[in-house]
């Protein structure tokens, strides 16, 4: 694995006040990359690592906008087979390889899926989906990711299936479908990650810097925390503003996909160490996960619903999804769910390219590279999570040839992001399952004061060591950041107000902002 760490990796707003100001009308830069999800993150990183000079602007904080709102699975592309989508499932197979192995084995982890063989699971149905999941065995295969990584696919008994997942149904139950995919610890903390990665390689990251108007060679930004205008000079730029990559071009045209997901304690299903897979009726191929997340909670999605109208800030399920979400995952439990369960929600919306689809489930999920022929800027949009590098890749391949650009190959299939590597002994697991080898540095807040490695409140697992290490390392200029994002314990919304006020207290440098919800 190569080395992350070539420069400084900690982003914070001095870092980002100190990029701003000496951005001038005199420097030219080889890429401005617009938005700071994913996509424009694996952007500058992928420019960065390869010797441009980059500099990525994002009007709110990294990963607030679709990043932050997925499923948290790296998927290997096996609904992608269900679909004869070939090159879209290696895709998937091949990058989820590399995030688990090389980029990011710190964040992504293995993760058993069940599917299990309840009375509404007819045996061709069974035998269809047993072979979609040794075909997705193949793919792994022939993608060289490891079988000690992601084991082969089995059927397992009846007691198996309780012993993994103790709430599912039991009355005609045939045993289930074991098999294996990718699962983050958090999407928005992986788009962290690769931002502070690339700025150790000397990429520029302004987050609340909003793009307000875009030309050949230039872009001009206004600071959103004082007002002040900028205009930074490039010889390329790249939109990677995602669902608004739209709003900034004329010659892109979304049709983008909601997303939504439910929170439930992981008790109520009787704490399932696998994700239980239950299928939609009426569509092979398609499910409702309900996924084991860390700190005792389990999400459920998700809906594939077409979108219309403005993109809020921050979205939820309406009543329709919620309802779809519980009856399907209900229909594989022994005690259904109620909304009564429901601890935490969220949506988010993929931008995907329009098409003749009928349904946004049937859209494809490839990516495009879209060139405006006035100004020359590359827009990125469409693809999924799992396939950030491969985009990234792609896109600055583009600015390279389109520039003339002097460039190194792109190194980012064996580039380690920031916390890959073997940590200090003697950590505690719970960071160095969230933080890697950064863990050390985490930690290293209670060294003088013990209170700040405990959690800032009963049933919040969070710590003030981990506030401060959003601050100081991670760009959290807002409390919304770290609530919503550092921590995603915001999401909650019994504790959110404590975690809050518990981030007030230790770091009262921080902005406070709102978020509308649509």
């Amino acid at each position: 694995m190569n080395s992350s760490t070539s420069g400084d990796a900690a982003l914070n707003s001095a870092r980002r006040e100190r990029d701003l100001a000496e951005l001038s009308d005199d420097e030219e830069v080889d890429l401005v990359v617009i938005g700071g999800g994913v996509t424009g993150a694996g952007v500058a990183l992928d420019a960065a690592a390869r010797g441009l000079s980059v500099v990525l602007v994002e009007r709110k904080d990294l990963a607030s906008g679709t990043s932050s709102w997925s499923s948290k699975l790296a998927h290997g592309g096996l609904r992608y087979l269900a679909k004869l989508d070939f090159p879209i499932a290696w895709e998937s197979a091949v990058e989820r390889g590399h995030l688990m192995s090389r980029i990011a084995p710190h964040l992504i982890r293995p993760l058993q899926m069940l599917f299990p063989l309840h009375p509404g699971v007819s045996r061709f149905d069974a035998a269809l989906t047993g072979a979609g999941f040794f075909a997705g065995d193949a793919l792994r295969v022939l993608a060289r990711t490891s079988e000690s990584l992601l084991p082969h696919p089995s059927r397992v008994s009846t007691p198996t299936v309780k012993q993994l997942a103790p709430g599912t149904a039991t009355a005609g139950l045939r045993g289930g479908l074991l098999s294996w995919d990718g699962r983050l610890v958090d999407d928005a903390r992986l788009v962290v990650a690769i931002a502070r990665t690339a700025a150790a390689h000397g990429a520029r990251i302004l987050t609340y810097t909003a793009a307000t108007r875009m030309e050949r060679g230039q872009v001009h930004v206004t600071d959103q925390l004082t007002g002040a205008d900028h205009t930074i000079r490039a010889k390329q730029i790249v939109n990677a503003a995602g669902v608004w990559a739209d709003t900034l071009s004329d010659d892109v045209e979304l049709a983008p996909s909601k997303g939504s997901h439910l929170l439930v304690p992981a008790e109520r299903m009787g704490h399932p160490s696998v994700a239980i897979t239950a299928p939609v009726p009426g569509h092979f191929g398609r499910f409702v996960f309900a996924v084991p997340w860390d700190d005792g909670l389990v999400m459920i999605g998700l809906t594939d619903d077409p979108h219309t109208g403005p993109i809020p800030e921050r979205a939820r399920p309406d009543e329709d999804e919620r309802t779809f979400l519980l009856d399907t995952i209900n229909a594989v439990l022994q005690k259904p769910l109620t909304p009564d369960d429901i601890v935490g929600s969220y949506a988010g919306f993929r931008p995907l390219l329009k098409s003749k689809g009928d349904s946004s489930a049937d859209l494809s999920r490839k990516h495009a590279l879209l060139r405006d022929p006035d100004t020359g800027i590359l827009t990125i949009v469409g693809g999924k999570l799992t396939g950030y590098r491969r985009m990234a890749e792609d896109a600055v391949d583009a600015v390279v040839k389109a520039g003339g650009l002097k460039a190194r190959p792109c190194s980012t299939t064996t580039l380690g992001l920031v916390g890959a590597g073997t940590p200090k002994s003697g950590l505690p697991e719970r960071l160095v399952r969230r933080y890697g080898t950064d863990a050390e540095t985490v930690a290293a807040y209670g060294a003088d004061d013990p209170a700040r490695n405990e959690p800032v409140r009963s049933g919040i697992p969070f710590t003030p060591a981990e506030i401060r290490f959003a601050v100081d390392h991670e760009l959290a200029v807002t409390v919304e950041d770290v609530i919503d994002r550092r921590t995603r314990w915001g999401l909650v919304d019994a504790d959110r107000g404590d975690l809050a006020a518990a981030v007030r207290r230790h770091a009262p440098e921080l902005i406070e902002t709102t978020q509308e919800e649509g």
